[in-house]
Parts: structure tokens; C-alpha cells; sequence
């Protein structure tokens, strides 16, 4: 990790680090982890997914779930970010992802500014994915495990390259819903895909297809 680690007041070995990715995204779940890891089995190599390369994510996904004390993954799904808004269900993807570790952490560090509603000590680290072995694990697992969901979506709803861009509102992504229209899988409470259905609607078209 690099020299501004957190410092953290908890000196136990049951640390939880949890994380979130795809909160910018027009289509898909919001996917959190939560990993404890083995102090006695170090990981190389950690860091914030995004500054890692595909390969690298990949080869580090498999060696924390075998080196992991404990971990899980969790999620909100697109209509629950529909429901709740998408900082809502982000905290309800890192809560679900902590109650489902198998061992039950003493302490939790939490990427960002604000920590879930959880039954456990907590407390949430600025660029902790960067700071944090157990967070940068964290997001490795999450967003290895949504860029595999949006492949396999990809496959189901062609022509709106998912597995390119993950569903994050790139030029094509946009032209792509303007031209197709609006799947189930993608965010209605989220504009450019409000601006679609209201546009479909005007055209006398569905909303979702």
C-alpha cells in the first residue's frame, strides 16, 4: 500500500474492508464486498481496483478468496436504486455484504464518507481503496464480480456494449439507448435514461423493452 495507509485505532485481526462499485452507471446492480483478511497470509499487490489492469484484477480476485479470512459480496438491485436512489442503495449493497461474511467482523473500514447501518464498529476512509489492504481487496471483488455480470448482460442485451463500458454513460452507450431504447436493466431514475423513456413515450414507443 502506498505511504498515506490508514492508520486505523482497531489493532484486532477480524477487520472487515468494504467497498462499492457502480454507482455512476446507467444499467445494472450496485455490487459491494466485504473481506477480512489474514494478517498471517499476505496479499501482493493490492491496490484500488481502477488503477489495476484487467489481468491483474483477475489474478488478485482468485488469490483473495483464497487467502481471505472471510469475504462476501452483496448488491441492490436496479429497481432498488430506482426506489431508495443510488447513495441509498449503495449503503444497502456494503450492509448486505458485511451481514453475509460468514465470520463476523469486530471492526469495519468503509471506502468513502459515510458508513452503512451496520451491527459492528465501523468507520469510513476517504480513497480507502487505496489506503486500506482490506478495501482495495474489497473493491477488487466487487468490481471484478460486476464486470463479469455486465459480460454475461452484454450477451443478453446486444448492441448497447455493456461489456465495454459497463454500463457507465459513454457517447455510444448514449447513442445506443437513444436508437434501441430502454431494457429493464438500465436505471429509470437516473436522467439520460428518464430522457429516453420520455422520448420513447412521445414516439408512442415502450418504455422498457
Amino acid at each position: 500500500m502506498k505511504s498515506d495507509a490508514f492508520e486505523c485505532c482497531y489493532k484486532g485481526h477480524l477487520l472487515a474492508g468494504v467497498d462499492e462499485v457502480g454507482r455512476g452507471p446507467l444499467a445494472g446492480d450496485v455490487v459491494a464486498a466485504a473481506v477480512i483478511l489474514d494478517p498471517s497470509v499476505p496479499v501482493d499487490g493490492l491496490n484500488d481496483s481502477k488503477k489495476l489492469t484487467e489481468k491483474k484484477r483477475e489474478r488478485l480476485f482468485e488469490e483473495i478468496k483464497e487467502k481471505a479470512l472471510s469475504w462476501a459480496i452483496g448488491r441492490a438491485t436496479v429497481a432498488e436504486i430506482d426506489e431508495l436512489n443510488i447513495l441509498h442503495a449503495s449503503m444497502l449493497a456494503m450492509k448486505r455484504a458485511v451481514e453475509d461474511l460468514p465470520i463476523t467482523p469486530e471492526y469495519a473500514l468503509i471506502d468513502g464518507n459515510r458508513c452503512p447501518d451496520i451491527n459492528v464498529r465501523c468507520e469510513s476512509v476517504v480513497k480507502g481503496d487505496s489506503r486500506v489492504a482490506a478495501i482495495s481487496a474489497a473493491s477488487i471483488l466487487a468490481k471484478v464480480t460486476r464486470d463479469r455480470e455486465m459480460i454475461l448482460l452484454d450477451q443478453q442485451y446486444p448492441g448497447y456494449g455493456l461489456s465495454g463500458h459497463k454500463g457507465y454513460p459513454t457517447p455510444a452507450h448514449l447513442n445506443a439507448l437513444k436508437e434501441k431504447g430502454v431494457t429493464i436493466i438500465h436505471r429509470k431514475s437516473f436522467r439520460p435514461v428518464r430522457e429516453c423513456i420520455a422520448l420513447n413515450r412521445n414516439m408512442g414507443l415502450k418504455d422498457l423493452i
